[in-house]
Formats: structure tokens, C-alpha cells, sequence
């Protein structure tokens, strides 16, 4: 096989645009990436004004982040399918920021953190944040969901409060009893309609714009019957028709030393968060994204952002799987979708003024809902007490304590996980003749000397060339301790395959250990796989491995689990003839 040549400078950050285009775009694709990015920009329009308000700033300035930050993001970006914009997981450390350093130190620290983006992604370091152990994803998106409801509990009860609205999770919970004397009976309506139009909508109309249909049905309840709930108009006196002009935010040495531990945490967290939606993008659509590429768009899309009053964008996995859903061709699509916010502000503006917060709080309550990855966290619970204690002491730290504090110390517990695993992992046999048998034992060399093939006993198989080159059957032998920090380079492999075959057999019998990062890699590639109509084969999983895979999906009927890789081979060989014969071929 020819060595493959390393990627050149201009391949490995060229956008995605570019190879779309090259590929041939042709009218019927921009049909498709109008439809895709109209239908993303009606989830985004009040998706983008709520987590403004949730995050202590004007609703104007989600527009802005939005429509510059999201044009950006798709033209120059890594990712063929990414939508940019302001997202939920920002909103306590955007909250926390404008309160300590006002508006001007949210625009400086997102500025320093797109500087920061663009060094991450020029130096390749992008790739490692893929490293990041799956229960750390779970317990730090589960945590934020929890605070980004709590944050809205103030305005789904219209509650008033002494004095400012607390950020830290129990003095917020304690204002808010504190308040509940004060609930507005007409704003839980209001809200109460909101999240309930969502659910119809979604449940019997899927494909409707559940988002826009609440906040119109509300803003309209409110209007005719005249409620006392606060709106946007009443607050924030509506909504800008254009984008303002450009201006830099305050650059002074003080001011930059002030906000650079937010600017780094803004860092951190827009990473994750667009590479984690465009993996995400990547499993829906069968493509690959660049990491560092899409790391210096999003560091670019940060920079430009709070030129236009904007603050942080990145990459949100809701409305980038909308984009993929309604059928984007490519990143035409996110570009579309942010000047049709654009449109909106031109014309539309006005309208801004009729919605009120109690259904924008409405919306903020479900996406908090949706992104608390429930099914995973209770699998996670269950699969490990390893799994469990990273997962809890990442969630726990991220409610009460700090986001940043919490993803690291889940990193860490997971790297000791690890380190334990592999210990656990680890055995030694005793040489043959030590003792003057076989029986195993504790104490021996540790290296591993050669030994006669007998030994292996007489059942060994003679070696079967067609392993190698059967065209319908794709073998992929993982070797050595598959763990979050690998999982990355094996998904990378296996997505490298450019045939799809009738079936794959993977053979992890040279696998001592699999964590739940892993076990999720394989039940990603798994699917896809099956997309393709192929059989998935495991061979060679022993009792623990086949556990962690089971407790994560990865079981019958999505895969079939054989003793070692021939027998899995021979399944594999009968079942494709079997299909066959039946008129029915994997493909």
C-alpha cells in the first residue's frame, strides 16, 4: 500500500466551503441549503434572543453574535454542516462576566478568547481536546443543564426579587423561595403555553419550527388578552433594525489582566462545544471535520463578534443537527442561515417588542431539558463506579462550584481511572517449567519471551489468506488499552475507511481494557456502519469488555458478538450468503 503523503498547511486549514465547491455546486444545492438554512435561522431567531437575556445582556446582542459569529463560522470553518452562534453552555460564565466586568469586559474577554482559539488551532493542539473522557462530557453538559433552568426559573414564575438575581447555584435557589410570594399567575400561563405549544408541535409536527410557533402563540395570548408579564419592549425597549457600527472594546493592560481568566474559560468551553457539535455533525452525515480548522473559525468568528456587540459564539449541536436534518448540501447553508437573521432585524424588528420573557423562559426550559443527557448519565451511573465517581464529581463541581474547575478535575479523575484500570489490567504469567508445570501464578518475568507455537495448544487454526483479502468483510484489529485517549485516533482509522463492505468484524481479543469513552466510539462507528446496511461483528470481547459495551448500546441487534475472530469471520460469510440467498444483500 502507498505510504500516505502528510497534508499540506493550505489542506489541513482550508475551509470547508472550498471543498465544496470543488466538489461542484450546482443550483439544486443551494435549493437545498435555503430550505436548510431558513428552517435553522427560525430555530435560532428566538433561540438567540433567550440565551442573550438568560446570559445579562440585551436581546440585540444574540442577533449579533448569531449573524456575524455564525456567518464566519460556516464560510472559514472545518465543519461542513456547523451553525454558530450563542449557546446555553455560556450562560452562567457570560452572566457571571457581565456582572463582575460590565458589557465592555464581556467584549474584551471574548475577543482575547477568539486570539486564544486561533493560537490553540495554529499550534494542532485541537485534536486534544477530543481527549476529554466521555462521563467529564456527560457530567459538565448534564450540570449546565441544571443551571441554565435555574436561571429561568425567575422569569417562568415572573418572580421579583429583592435585589440582583444571585449566580451561584444555592444563594439563587434561596432568593428565589425567598420571592415565591411574588409569582405572576399570568407569566407561568405564558410559560406554561410555551412549553406546552413545543411538546404538541414536536410530538405531532416534527418538522414544524416548534421554537417560533410558542414564542407566536404567546406573544399573541399576551397581546389580545392583555397580561401583566413583562416582554421585550417593556424591558429592553426592542430590538435594533440593523447591526451597529464596528467599534474595538476597551484595550487597556488593567482591563485585559481583569478578564483573561474569563477569556481562558471562554476558550476551554467554545472548544469543547464546537468540536463536540461537530462530531456530532459528523456521526448524522458520514463526514469528517478538521478540528484545527474549525478552531481557527470559531477563534475568528470571537475576534469579529464583539466588533459588532456580539460575545461569544460557537458551535451549538442542536441547531447544527436541525442544518444536517432539513438537508444541507454544505456550508452554504450556515451562511444563509445567518443573513436570514440578518432579514428578520431589517424587517421584522419591531415585532421583537410583543414577545414576552416567560416564553422566551419557556423555550430556555426545554433546551435545558433536552441537553441534560439523562439516558447517558444513568448508564454511566450504572456501568462503573469509576465512570460514576467522574461523572458525579464533574456535575456536582459544575452546578456548585465552577464549569472550568469541574471539566478539569473530571479530566484528572479520569486520567487516574485510567492509570487504575491499566493496573487492574496488567497480568503477569508464570513461565512454563518455574514451578515444574503450568499453572498460573503471580511472579515470573515480565517480558514476554518467544515461545514455541504448540503452546498456544492444538487448537490453533492454520492462517487464512482471505482474512486479508475477502472484498464483502472489513477486519479491524484494535491492540492495547482502549481508553478516552485513544479513542479519538481509532474513530479517526476506522472513519478513514474509504469501502464500505458487507460486514465488519471488530476484533478486540488484544484489547485488556475499554472505557465507556471507547465503548461509545465503537457504538458510533457501529451505526454508521449499519446505515450503510453492513453486519457489525465483535470478536474476541471478554466477560468486562463486553459489559461496558453492553451497558452503552453496543449489543444485539446492532452488533453479534462471536468467541474469536474466525468463528466471527464464518458468521459473518454464512449470514451475507444467507441474505443473499434470500434476495436480501447487506447493501
Amino acid at each position: 500500500m502507498r505510504e500516505q503523503r502528510a497534508p499540506t498547511f493550505f489542506e489541513l486549514y482550508s475551509p470547508k466551503l472550498l471543498t465544496v465547491l470543488r466538489e461542484g455546486y450546482r443550483l439544486g444545492d443551494l435549493k437545498s441549503d435555503m430550505v436548510a438554512g431558513l428552517t435553522v435561522a427560525i430555530v435560532a431567531l428566538p433561540l438567540s434572543m433567550a440565551i442573550a437575556i438568560a446570559s445579562g445582556v440585551t436581546p440585540d446582542r444574540g442577533l449579533y453574535t448569531a449573524i456575524v459569529g455564525g456567518f464566519i463560522i460556516a464560510a472559514l470553518g472545518g465543519s461542513r454542516f456547523q451553525i454558530g452562534g450563542p449557546a446555553g453552555a455560556f450562560i452562567v460564565l457570560v452572566a457571571a462576566t457581565v456582572a463582575q466586568h460590565g458589557v465592555d469586559g464581556l467584549l474584551l474577554a471574548t475577543m482575547i478568547s477568539g486570539m486564544i482559539m486561533l493560537v490553540i488551532g495554529f499550534l494542532r493542539l485541537g485534536t486534544f481536546i477530543k481527549y476529554i473522557p466521555y462521563p467529564v462530557t456527560v457530567g459538565f453538559t448534564s450540570g449546565i443543564a441544571v443551571i441554565i433552568f435555574a436561571s429561568q426559573v425567575k422569569e417562568l414564575l415572573g418572580l421579583t426579587l429583592s435585589g440582583p438575581e444571585p449566580g451561584a447555584i444555592v444563594p439563587k435557589v434561596e432568593a428565589l423561595v425567598m420571592a415565591l410570594p411574588t409569582l405572576n399567575l399570568a407569566a407561568v400561563c405564558v410559560a406554561a403555553l410555551s412549553i406546552g405549544t413545543i411538546i404538541v408541535v414536536r410530538r405531532f409536527r416534527p418538522t414544524w419550527p416548534a421554537f417560533l410557533i410558542a414564542v407566536g402563540f404567546a406573544s399573541i395570548a399576551a397581546w389580545l388578552l392583555h397580561l401583566p408579564v413583562e416582554t421585550i419592549g417593556t424591558r429592553f425597549g426592542g430590538i435594533p433594525r440593523s447591526l451597529p457600527v464596528p467599534h474595538l472594546p476597551d484595550l487597556s493592560l488593567d482591563k485585559v489582566q481583569a478578564v483573561l481568566p474569563a477569556a481562558l474559560s471562554f476558550a476551554l468551553l467554545g472548544g469543547i462545544e464546537s468540536l463536540l457539535s461537530a462530531v456530532v455533525a459528523d456521526s448524522m452525515s458520514g463526514r469528517r471535520h478538521r478540528s484545527n480548522a474549525e478552531l481557527v473559525a470559531q477563534g475568528l468568528a470571537n475576534i469579529a463578534s464583539p466588533l459588532f456587540g456580539g460575545f461569544c459564539v460557537t458551535g451549538t449541536i442542536a441547531r447544527t443537527a436541525t442544518n444536517v436534518r432539513a438537508g444541507a448540501r454544505g456550508p452554504v447553508s450556515g451562511m444563509l442561515h445567518a443573513l436570514f437573521l440578518l432579514l428578520f432585524m431589517l424587517v421584522a424588528a419591531p415585532l421583537a417588542s410583543y414577545i414576552p420573557l416567560a416564553a422566551l423562559a419557556g423555550i430556555l426550559a426545554v433546551v435545558s431539558w433536552n441537553m441534560a443527557e439523562k439516558h447517558a448519565f444513568a448508564v454511566l451511573i450504572r456501568a462503573s463506579r469509576g465512570d460514576a465517581v467522574v461523572l458525579l464529581a464533574t456535575f456536582l463541581l459544575v452546578v456548585f462550584r465552577d464549569l472550568t474547575e469541574g471539566i478539569l478535575v473530571g479530566f484528572g479523575l479520569g486520567a487516574l481511572l485510567f492509570l487504575h484500570r491499566m493496573a487492574q489490567a496488567v497480568a503477569v504469567d508464570r513461565p512454563q517449567g518455574a514451578t515444574g508445570g503450568t499453572t498460573g501464578g503471580t511472579s515470573g518475568s515480565i517480558i514476554e519471551g518467544d515461545v514455541a507455537d504448540t503452546s498456544n495448544g492444538n487448537g490453533r487454526r492454520p492462517y487464512d489468506s482471505a482474512l486479508a483479502s475477502d472484498p464483502d468483510i472489513a477486519i479491524h484489529r484494535i491492540s492495547g488499552a482502549f481508553f478516552f485517549g485513544a479513542a479519538a485516533s481509532v474513530d479517526a482509522a476506522l472513519d478513514r475507511i474509504g469501502v464500505h463492505p458487507k460486514a465488519h468484524v471488530i476484533d478486540v481479543s488484544s484489547v485488556p481494557m475499554l472505557d465507556s469513552t471507547a465503548a461509545i466510539t465503537i457504538e458510533g462507528f457501529a451505526r454508521k456502519a449499519k446505515r450503510h446496511g453492513a453486519l457489525i461483528y465483535v470478536a474476541g470481547a471478554d466477560p468486562s469488555i463486553r459489559r461496558v459495551l453492553h451497558n452503552h448500546g453496543v449489543r444485539p441487534p446492532l452488533v453479534r458478538f462471536r468467541v474469536d475472530l474466525a468463528d466471527a469471520v464464518a458468521a459473518a460469510r454464512k449470514e451475507i450468503a444467507r441474505l443473499a440467498d434470500a434476495g436480501r444483500p447487506p447493501h
